[in-house]
């Protein structure tokens, strides 16, 4: 079965000062905050309490995770095309963010993730390999939430 070319980007952060990067298992390890695909008929918002629940094993309290109604376009790597539907070159990443109280542990899971680190603005923007997720991580660092909505 093909991936759908649409997920979601969920910024994990503790008052936009402290960021939580996760190191991707696999071809790359490169460094991301929670990232997923959604699933047939999943909503964006459905797909990013699943992706945190799964990735990190995180709470979300209530009213912390925000819809930013902001949608990333942007080119499918080519070595990852083939998980996708013939033809299809781009994806759309819908950007969430979700403040909580402090740096908790996370509950990672080895296949997905080989590393998960609280890191300040600086060391999240330097390891964050997307420019999507760099946007997020700046967007949620200056208090660009203005224009966000509760999720729900």
């Amino acid at each position: 079965m093909s991936k759908r070319p649409e997920s979601v980007l969920v910024v994990i952060h503790v008052a936009g000062r402290h960021f939580l990067m996760m190191k991707r298992a696999g071809v790359g390890g490169f460094w991301q905050s929670v990232t997923g695909s959604l699933e047939p008929d999943e909503t964006p918002l459905a797909a990013a309490i699943r992706e945190v629940g799964e990735e990190t094993g995180l709470e979300i309290p209530d009213g912390r995770l925000l819809d930013h109604r902001l949608c990333n376009r942007f080119e499918i790597p080519l070595r990852w095309r083939e998980r996708y539907p013939p033809g299809t070159t781009h994806n759309v990443e819908h950007v969430f963010s979700l403040a909580i109280e402090d740096c908790a542990a996370v509950r990672r899971q080895p296949e997905e993730h080989v590393d998960a680190r609280w890191v300040d603005t600086a060391q999240a923007l330097a390891m964050a390999w997307s420019w999507t997720n760099r946007d997020g991580i700046r967007l949620v660092a200056v208090g660009s939430g203005a224009a966000s909505a509760p999720a729900g």
